[in-house]
């Protein structure tokens, strides 16, 4: 059976997709069919002709489990911008079933598999259903890894979020810290507190990095919690 995560953050542009990109990474390395998927993804790009969405196309890149780009990222919308109105603007509409219907399809080739969410914990996406990424998280009964990106706030905001995930029913798994501001004042004060206080192991630390690929980031995890967090039942 396939192991599922969702990967979730404390805010938008805070590091998710080279996080999941990494985790890919580490666990095609203990030989794992393993892959990041992004069913819903906002804002594309031209890439050899192609309009693709940036972070959909870096988790494509990071698989080894032979998955599409449409298996990757099966939902893409242009306008860079919360995705519910992204679809608006485009005269579509994002469906629950669709979504759930997305990932689940993908499963059967993969011993793991890491969904990645949009932005933070709660982003509209279906707006008929009311139906949000928080609640995608909970119809996927999946442990919940958490992306908190290191700046000023990054407690208050780790701490809320942490909370939400457990109002939801759901297990908070783990964590990584990834800087986003180098400059940021009392970044090991700032990163025990979130270890003293989140409820879940801190997967890695992430200093801000000139070329965060998947393999740099990855160094980065604590490899031994990697195991016991993501591959024990």
């Amino acid at each position: 059976m396939t192991r599922l995560f969702f990967v979730t953050g404390t805010d938008t542009e805070i590091g998710k997709t080279t996080t999941t990109a990494a985790l890919t990474h580490w666990a095609a390395g203990q030989g794992l069919r393993a892959a990041g998927l992004k069913p819903v993804a906002a804002g594309q790009e031209q890439v050899d002709g192609h309009w693709v969405n940036e972070d959909v196309l870096a988790l494509h890149a990071a698989q080894r489990a032979g998955l599409t780009l449409e298996q990757v990222g099966p939902i893409q919308l242009k306008t860079p911008c919360a995705p519910h109105l992204a679809a608006r603007l485009e005269g579509t509409a994002i469906r629950r079933e669709a979504v759930l219907a997305a990932v689940r399809a993908p499963l059967a080739q993969l011993d793991l598999a890491f969904v990645e969410g949009v932005g933070g914990w709660r982003v509209p996406l279906d707006e008929q259903a009311g139906w949000d990424s928080a609640d995608f998280a909970r119809e996927l009964a999946a442990p919940v890894v958490l992306v908190v990106g290191l700046r000023l706030g990054c407690i208050n905001h780790a701490l809320l979020t942490a909370e939400a995930i457990a109002a939801r029913g759901l297990t908070l798994a783990g964590w990584v810290g990834n800087t986003v501001d180098a400059g940021m004042l009392q970044h090991a004060d700032n990163l025990a507190t979130l270890k003293a206080l989140l409820p879940a192991p801190c997967l890695g630390a992430v200093p801000r990095l000139q070329h965060p690929t998947p393999s740099a980031v990855a160094a980065c995890l604590d490899a031994e919690l990697l195991k016991k967090v993501l591959l024990t039942p």
